[in-house]
């Protein structure tokens, strides 16, 4: 059974090339915002991990982030997140805040995915 992964980015080229891309080793769920992410984690669905943009209307990645952490059910779940913010201090933010990776907008999905297959791998 392939794992799942939640894409939370309100970019719809994103989503489309992380659909396609990862679609073809995961079961992919894409979401517009942090909002609509955590709506569909407590709808009762389950993801083995996230990736989520920085960036992001109604509820930015950092603040998905913080509540993601701070919820027990969903607070082990990996999380890697995706920015155009090439800057140390927002790195840093989201790494305290709970993001186990960072990685920098525009991205190579091949590198996403061994990012993603690797902290999976960690995880059990």
């Amino acid at each position: 059974m392939k794992k799942t992964i939640l894409v939370v980015d309100d970019e719809p080229s994103i989503r489309l090339i992380l659909e396609h891309y990862l679609g073809l080793n995961f079961q992919v769920f894409a979401k517009n915002n942090g909002s609509e992410a955590l709506d569909w984690l407590q709808a009762g669905n389950k993801t083995d991990a996230i990736i989520a943009d920085y960036s992001m209307p109604l509820m930015d990645g950092l603040e998905f982030v913080g509540k993601i952490r701070s919820l027990n059910e969903y607070k082990n779940i990996p999380l890697i997140m995706l920015s155009g913010k090439d800057e140390t201090k927002e790195k840093i933010k989201c790494l305290k805040a709970g993001a186990d990776d960072y990685m920098i907008k525009p991205f190579n999905p091949e590198e996403l995915e061994v990012r993603i297959a690797n902290i999976l791998r960690r995880v059990g």
